[in-house]
């Protein structure tokens, strides 16, 4: 199982986070998304990262390579037994692939006055979101799931994307990335250019 992906983008690091998660071998190719290599290109007709392969099947969206590898691997379980949590959970991606990867995006790709407004979009959004971050251990549930695979590499880029939530009320957001970020998972999911986003 091969897994192309790039240093820093948060759709790949999110896929880097379930497959630690579920300690699974593979070989995690890292390219230049300005320089994909051949066989990328041959193999994806979008040329988008990441792009798994796995034998003769070749998936390039991260939300389905990471529910590809919730199924194939399913130890441990990064969704819920039921259909209602199940269903509850892929609202949840949803939302977070809809409402804050967009503006991750903007304020990553974006002149400065389309990225400030993004970057304030977003501090407001997730401190509004801080009740929520406070009920359970991880979002919405008391295991580490999907969802928590796809937050937590959005805060851990907060300090690069210039966001400094209010200390008062992003305390239970505070908490949560930590404990995320603890996870041995998240640790070995790091790339280089990952870790140095926080220095």
């Amino acid at each position: 199982m091969n897994l192309y992906s790039t240093a820093t983008s948060i759709y790949c690091h999110r896929t880097r986070i379930v497959l630690a998660e579920k300690d699974i071998a593979h070989e995690a190719i890292l390219v230049d998304p300005k320089h994909l290599p051949e066989d990328l290109i041959d193999l994806n007709p979008y040329s988008s990262l990441p792009t798994l392969v796995d034998r003769d099947l070749v998936l390039y969206n991260s939300r389905v390579i990471m529910e590809y590898l919730e199924e194939r691997f399913p130890h441990p379980p990064l969704m819920p037994v039921g259909p209602v949590a199940r269903a509850q959970t892929r609202l949840a991606l949803f939302r977070v692939e809809n409402d804050w990867y967009p503006l991750a995006d903007l304020i990553e790709t974006k002149p400065e006055k389309t990225a400030s407004k993004a970057r304030k979009e977003l501090t407001e959004s997730l401190a509004a979101s801080a009740d929520v971050f406070a009920a359970m251990p991880y979002f919405l549930s008391e295991e580490f799931s999907l969802v928590d695979a796809s937050i937590a590499p959005l805060l851990w880029r907060l300090p690069h994307y210039g966001i400094e939530l209010p200390k008062a009320s992003a305390k239970p957001i505070m908490a949560y990335a930590e404990r995320n970020f603890e996870r041995e998972g998240f640790q070995m999911s790091l790339t280089e250019g990952e870790r140095e986003l926080r220095l």
